[in-house]
């Protein structure tokens, strides 16, 4: 009855504290992916193709104006994120399309092992970075303006330093890189080093869910209660053959991170479960309670050698 009193009246008040700092993220959400599209955004066969040649036309302009009004006052730093829906970057094929040596050490340029089949280029040259989680890079791009004026973003330590400094190389260059003649995500600059090329890294940590965001940079400065933000989109990213979802996540954090609330509901859960059982064991225990032992007894009382 003591350990679930304790475990209720602790895990109760942690629940409440991280649905109130939850409360606290402002967080706006806008999924662009079929407004951006000048098709026929229905579930026909038709309509289906049109956007896959829509997106896939290489000369067509995909430049979209988004507008979002900010809900309530957002204090900096504001974490702008990309937001996939149905990408299983979990597939295990998917997963193991990458070769870590190539991408840590500049001798091990022409080891492409496990990359197949974005390994060699159309020259029989290896590709660097070689795999389909580096070809398949998001390319989608995005600027913003508030009232007129550019609102700059901070791409800089978007990154683990771990996987700056440990899994991708300083002296590792760009090569061969979307030199097919299909082309998966974003190009790569050929003179930037891979372990500055934070956006490469940040896609290169797969998730583990079909539905994932991944930091895109930071905003430096607050925008105020009812701000309109004009959002500039280079809509390229094709998620559309796999009929997947875009959005664009632009949120505040707290101590406990972005906005969940999932977390507090379980701790809540749970504490509310425990004070409950602890609850039906104390009336138990005083309308029922169970009758102490007759110490006459015990073995040693009946054994009269023990006398």
């Amino acid at each position: 009855m003591a350990a679930f009193i304790f475990l209720g009246i602790t895990f109760i008040p942690i629940g409440l504290s991280h649905l109130s700092a939850s409360d606290h993220v402002v967080e706006l959400i806008d999924r662009y992916d079929e407004d951006c599209i000048p098709v026929d955004n229905s579930n026909s066969e038709a309509a289906y193709n049109k956007r896959i040649g829509y997106i896939q036309d290489v000369k067509t302009d995909k430049t979209c104006t988004r507008t979002l009004i900010v809900p309530k006052k957002m204090k900096h730093p504001i974490f702008v994120y990309y937001q996939l829906d149905d990408f299983y970057q979990n597939h295990r094929r998917y997963v193991k399309s990458r070769n870590d040596e190539q991408y840590r050490n500049p001798a091990a340029d022409h080891k492409t092992a496990h990359c197949e089949p974005e390994s060699m280029n159309n020259d029989n040259q290896p590709i660097v970075p070689c795999g389909l989680i580096a070809w398949s890079l998001f390319n989608d791009t995005y600027s913003f303006s508030v009232n007129g004026n550019s609102l700059p973003i901070n791409k800089k330590g978007i990154a683990w330093e771990s996987d700056k400094t440990h899994k991708f190389g300083s002296k590792v260059y760009p090569k061969n890189f979307q030199s097919r003649s299909l082309i998966g995500g974003a190009k790569l600059n050929e003179s930037i080093p891979l372990n500055q090329q934070e956006d490469l890294l940040v896609w290169m940590r797969t998730a583990a869910l079909p539905n994932f965001r991944k930091l895109y940079g930071r905003i430096e400065t607050d925008l105020e209660a009812n701000e309109m933000i004009k959002v500039v989109i280079n809509n390229n990213y094709n998620t559309y053959t796999f009929k997947g979802k875009k959005k664009l996540v632009i949120s505040t954090t707290t101590w406990i991170g972005g906005k969940n609330d999932f977390l507090g509901k379980v701790y809540i859960t749970v504490g509310g479960i425990c004070l409950f059982i602890a609850v039906a064991f104390i009336s138990v225990y005083l309308i029922r309670p169970r009758p102490l032992g007759d110490p006459a007894y015990l073995s040693w009382n009946l054994d009269p050698a023990s006398n």
